[in-house]
């Protein structure tokens, strides 16, 4: 036994050793949301460096978002340099109960929390080494109230430190923006904060340049203040695409200042907004009422539910779940509540196609064979339904009916 061997004291967690001992598991740091929220989607805002804009970005797209009647949140992770409750006029502190804080809400309805929203007086400095300002931003999402949130954007702090790595291990991130400025060394930065990004798997949905020209008052023409943009030789070198170039507009700086980035008469990231929303209107989960694998001919009586998560008409992730029980009216709200979009069966009651219904979910009957093909048959618009019902006396409450 060698010396280093007699000093282990088996904490391999700490150990940089790659001996033939080693048990140590990966470790989980994922943090989960708060009973009482539901938010169906999670973007980061990132950048490289300060001083791009990327508050100022987070804001513009959030307010584009409410225009085009989501439900938006903002978590603002930029904990040392807070800005964004002033750019939506927010003060004061945030109120809480027994169940958690409550974030406050802009004039539109965009939710916020930010450290500014917990301090006595907002200007206080935030004096916390890196650790306590991560465990900050978990407990954003930890323990304040979401309510019902269709998106959520994270104002990151800028670079690729503690807050960037917490949150990536941390949060449910669907993806990412990075905001960048033409300058040449802002370019080298961002491609540190695009390879940390593939380096940690998480989706980079593109690239916004900020501040990339002046539009001249006078004569109508676009000058390049920061010179020539390397953003397009950025995106082309990473596969991604550039989502917006925005200029520099001293009506945006006033309505930060202002606190009055809602009514801004330009929105600028509309058509980004529009492109996230279609995003999240192509994920669809299907439900297959099966037997083990093969669609079943009675939906409520089927030994399990086949659960296909599909993105862009492509299946992503499945798990198999056990018919919990089926009491009357009971498994189409169990269904809507795990975010099934889709119902697959061989045939159904008449009740349960009625309450997958006015849960907005889309009933097909009539399907046979693999549960997996029904799915993928589905997807490609090959499937459809035969309008199958039980009207039978013995199946009627065993299809989910009332």
């Amino acid at each position: 036994m060698s010396n280093n061997e007699e000093k282990c004291d088996n904490n391999c967690g700490s150990c940089s050793k790659n001996c033939s001992d080693r048990t140590e598991e990966k470790p989980d740091f994922s943090a989960a949301l708060n009973e009482h929220s539901e938010v169906r989607k999670v973007i980061g805002v990132i950048s490289g460096k300060g001083g791009v804009g990327k508050s100022s970005v987070t804001s513009l797209l959030a307010t584009a978002l409410r225009r085009q009647k989501q439900k938006v949140a903002i978590l603002d992770a930029d904990i040392t340099g807070p800005s964004i409750p002033k750019a939506f006029g927010i003060e004061g502190r945030a109120a809480a109960t027994e169940d958690g804080i409550l974030p406050a809400k802009s004039a539109t309805g965009i939710e916020i929390m930010s450290i500014n929203l917990l301090l006595e007086d907002a200007s206080d400095p935030v004096l916390w080494r890196g650790p306590l300002i991560g465990n900050a931003v978990k407990t954003f999402w930890t323990d304040v109230i979401w309510k019902d949130i269709d998106i959520m954007l994270i104002d990151m702090p800028p670079g690729t430190g503690d807050v960037a790595l917490t949150v990536f291990q941390s949060l449910p991130i669907d993806g990412i923006i990075v905001v960048t400025s033409p300058q040449e060394l802002v370019s080298m930065i961002v491609k540190k904060a695009v390879k940390m990004a593939e380096m940690m798997n998480i989706p980079i949905l593109g690239l916004v340049e900020n501040m990339s020209y002046f539009t001249c008052p006078d004569n109508g023409k676009d000058y390049k203040i920061f010179g020539e943009s390397h953003i397009d030789e950025i995106a082309s070198s990473h596969n991604l695409n550039v989502l917006a170039k925005l200029p520099i507009d001293p009506k945006i700086s006033e309505a930060c200042d202002s606190g009055e980035i809602e009514f801004t008469s330009r929105d600028l990231l509309e058509n980004l907004a529009k492109s996230l929303i279609s995003k999240e209107k192509k994920m669809v989960k299907i439900a297959v009422a099966s037997d083990n694998q093969t669609v079943t001919g009675h939906f409520g009586h089927c030994q399990n539910f086949n659960i296909y998560e599909a993105e862009n008409g492509k299946i992503v992730k499945s798990e198999s779940l056990p018919n919990p029980g089926h009491k009357p009216g009971f498994l189409p709200n169990y269904l809507h509540e795990k975010g099934v979009n889709v119902i697959i069966s061989g045939g159904m009651g008449g009740g349960a196609v009625e309450i997958f219904n006015e849960n907005g979910i889309e009933v097909i009957t009539g399907a046979k064979g693999d549960s997996k093909t029904a799915a993928e048959s589905y997807l490609k618009g090959t499937l459809k339904s035969t309008g199958s019902v039980c009207h039978e006396h013995q199946h009627e409450g065993e299809c989910g009916g009332h």
